[in-house]
This record gives structure tokens, sequence and C-alpha cells, in this order.
């Protein structure tokens, strides 16, 4: 059947589509939402949010594991992984439930089932009990985001208990004694600090020279050694040439970065290497849509596909970085875009990124090394928590601010952390970028006391005069 005409249809419910369609509402369209499982899509559902539930927890261990040293006697301290992951349960519970709220709140309709392009401004709809409808739209917003990559040619392929994807680790039946994480960048490097502290002996192999290796050298080199300092083994540089599955775990041959071969047994592997486009068998070739090799959705600079009337917003999309901050960005420039209002495209280079390992990473505009090679004259500031009062307070010194600004104008170019609370520190550095601070201007600009964000005004201090006032 034919349902009412749509102003909107967004397929997708994560934060990319459920934010497109609230913005599309608060500006009167009559807008639908077509999401096959939970409202929130793999962020709120097996993303960020029980990612970030799980390293809750394991943050507190270590606290208390420490605790004694701030005169607090805590005996007996363990983890209760069932308890701990009906916690995440309902972290996502609630969060989900939310975003249910908001869609009749702004009078949304959300229709459950698996959506596909039926021709032009059509959108059919699969229900899980087998029923099927049309939705009429005058604009639709594709938002189907991506799901884990596997690497068959060396046996990374999902079972979901010894060989897991990221959304398989939020939900194993206990800590794992030994567990092997492919790849280093965001995913890598928070489910092993996360599991680390939950007990296990944790390795990690990076085939590029560094973890996080697309975070600020100096941070890369400062994660590892607090990563070392935890007992993380780190196999940086590294080719994985084959997964095995053998009787209670997994043998990981690889071969390390000064050509020595290794075959290690784990009781599991995580892999975390990359995302693939959920763009696959949803009508996208039948109507036209313009796909990149890899799948992703090709669009302008205001989520425009190449055909009229369909946007693309999100990890499906070709934009990076692929963030559900930068999702639920696009996701607004489509609706207003939709709307009639003037829309500013995104500055890509000016999202912030979050990691949230133990020690925690911020970043936000060109690292040191892009600026020089986009031919900056650069100056750096930096500032190490350790002369920072609250950090001292909290008993955690590692770390710095780390500030790349343009030796001629003194623009600020980008900001680095790595150390306390950086993932909301940070916000101060995308508001320095995009309002185009000078360090000068962060300088004089004055910082409570004591906070950490005092560690941002000294590493200021730093690049604009030369010199921090506490280091």
């Amino acid at each position: 059947m034919t349902d009412t005409l749509y102003d909107v249809v967004v397929i997708g419910g994560g934060p990319g589509g459920y934010v497109a369609a609230i913005r599309a509402a608060q500006l009167g369209l009559k807008t639908a939402v077509v999401e096959r499982q939970a409202m929130g899509g793999v962020c709120l559902n097996v993303g960020c949010i029980p990612t970030k539930a799980l390293l809750h927890t394991a943050d507190l261990l270590d606290e208390l594991r420490e605790a004694k040293r701030f005169g607090v006697i805590v005996e007996g301290v363990s983890l209760d992984w069932e308890a701990t992951l009906r916690q995440k349960d309902t972290v996502v519970k609630t969060m989900t439930s939310g975003v249910s709220f908001l869609m009749k709140k702004n009078k949304i309709d959300v229709v459950n089932g698996s959506a596909r392009l039926a021709g032009r401004g059509q959108v059919a709809v699969s229900s899980p009990e087998g029923q099927y409808r049309t939705l009429t739209a005058k604009h639709i917003i594709i938002a189907v985001g991506a799901r884990p990559r596997e690497i068959p040619a060396i046996g990374a392929v999902f079972d979901n208990d010894r060989i897991l994807s990221s959304t398989g680790g939020l939900n194993i039946p206990a800590v794992p004694k030994s567990l092997l994480v492919v790849g280093a960048g965001a995913i890598g490097v928070e489910f092993a600090s996360m599991y680390r502290a939950f007990g296990a002996e944790v390795t990690l192999v990076e085939m590029l020279p560094r973890v996080v290796p697309l975070e600020d050298e100096e941070v890369s080199a400062e994660l590892a050694r607090a990563l070392n300092r935890r007992g993380i083994k780190i196999f940086a540089g590294a080719k994985l040439n084959n997964l095995e599955k053998v009787d209670g775990g997994v043998i990981a041959r690889l071969v390390d970065a000064q050509g020595t071969e290794h075959a290690l047994t784990f009781e599991r592997v995580l892999v975390g290497v990359g995302i693939v486009p959920n763009t696959s068998d949803i009508g996208l070739e039948e109507v036209g849509v313009a796909l990149d090799p890899r799948g992703f959705i090709k669009v302008d600079d205001h989520m425009r596909t190449n055909v009229e009337g369909i946007y693309a917003i999100g990890d499906c999309a070709i934009t990076t970085p692929w963030l559900a901050h930068k999702a639920s960005a696009e996701g607004i420039v489509a609706a207003e875009t939709i709307a009639g209002h003037h829309t500013q495209p995104l500055d890509y280079g000016k999202i912030p990124a979050c990691t949230y390992c133990n020690p925690e990473i911020a970043s936000v505009g060109l690292t040191e090394a892009k600026a020089r090679e986009q031919g900056y004259d650069v100056k750096v500031g930096k500032f190490a928590f350790t002369g920072n009062g609250k950090a001292t307070i909290l008993g955690q010194r590692q770390g710095f601010v780390k500030i790349v600004a343009d030796k001629q104008y003194d623009e600020v170019l980008g900001i680095h952390m790595i150390g306390p609370r950086v993932t909301e520190l940070i916000a101060e550095g995308g508001l320095a970028l995009s309002h185009e601070a000078t360090a000068e201007s962060i300088m004089r600009t004055v910082h409570a006391h004591p906070t950490l964000y005092e560690a941002i005004v000294e590493a200021a201090h730093a690049a604009a005069e030369g010199a921090a006032i506490h280091m």
C-alpha cells in the first residue's frame, strides 16, 4: 500500500538519521524514519554508548585500585561481569528510549522494518512480520551507517565467539584470560584499555608504525608508553598473516617490525580495522545513486547525492571522519538544505576526535606533521599535566596538551591532548579553531584555577611566548 506523502523520509535511525529527522520536523517538514532495529543505530546500541559505559566501569576499577594513596581503604575490589553488562544494557535502554521519546515529541512517524529505494521518491519497507508498505517522499535521506570490516583472507571472520567484532566484544560471557586486539586505532585501543583494566592479558597488533596512527606523533608515543606501563604488549609495524581457531582459542601468526615471526595463542581475538558501508541491496544502483569503489555514497557539500531529492549522511557517505557527532552535524545540514535554508558546509578538518582509552586522547585540527606538509611555518606550544594542580589532585599527571600554530599569523591550526578528561577539554579546542583563535587570544583568556583547562592556556603561553608559566 502507499502511505501519506512525506516531505522527508529518513532511512536509518542512528545519530545521523534521527537528528536529521528531528531537525526536519522542527522546520515544519512532515517526516518519517525507517529503522529495522532499535532507534539510535550503531552508536547508541552497539557502539559509542555501550563501549563508553564499559570504559567507565574500567576507569572505576582503576581508581579503586589506586584509592589507598588518597587515604581511602577499599578491600576486596573485584569485577562483577554480569552486573557490568547489566549496567551497560541499562544505559543503552535509557538512551534509546530517549530517542523514541524525541520522535513522538516531534511528531515523527517511526516505521519499523528494512527499507529499499523503489524508485524516485519511493521507499519500500518490509516489516519483521513480513508485511510490506511503500512510503512516498519528496526527499529521502539515506543514513544506513556501516558495520565492522572482516578480513577473510587472514581468517578474520567474525563468529562472535573466538573472533570478535567491536559489537561482539560488548557481550562476551566472561572476561578472557588473553585477548589479541587487531588494529590500534580508536576502537582497538579502547577495547585494549578496557579489557586490560578488567584483568585480561592484552596484546595489540597494528600494521602501521605506531598506535593511533591518525593522531599527532607525540601523542602516539605517549600513549604507547602508557599502554606498556599498564602491561599491554604492542606489535606496531607488524603484519598479521593468519588467524586459526583451535580448541579453546585462536593462534595468531604475525611478523613483527623487525621481521621476526611469531605464533601466539589467545583465548579471543577482537578485530577493529575499519568499516563497510551498509549500502548494498537497498536499491541505490537502480535509482542511479553514485558510489565510490568501496561502496560509500558520493555526496556534495550539502549532503546531496547525484540523484535529485536523495541525500546521504554519516558512515555510509564518502565523508570522513566516521564519527557519530559528524553524522549528526551532516543530518542538520541535509535537513536545513531540504527546508530551503542557507546552510554552511561542514569543515571536516575542524571536527574533534576523541579516544576513551586510559589515558584519554582528544584532538582537533592539523597535527604538527600535517601542518608542515601543507606549507605552514609552524610553532608549537606544549604543557605537561605534571605541572597542573588539578591533575595532581586527581593523581593523573601523565600526558600533555600540544598547540600547533602558524608562526606568521599566530592562528591555531590544531590542538592535541592526551591525559585526564581530555575528551571534555577538547571542546575548547573546537571552539578555538571554529573562531580562528590565535595562541595569544587563548593565552589572554583567563582560565579558572584549579582546573584541567589551565593546561590549555599554559600550552598557549608556550606557543605564543615561547614558555609556559608553570613549566
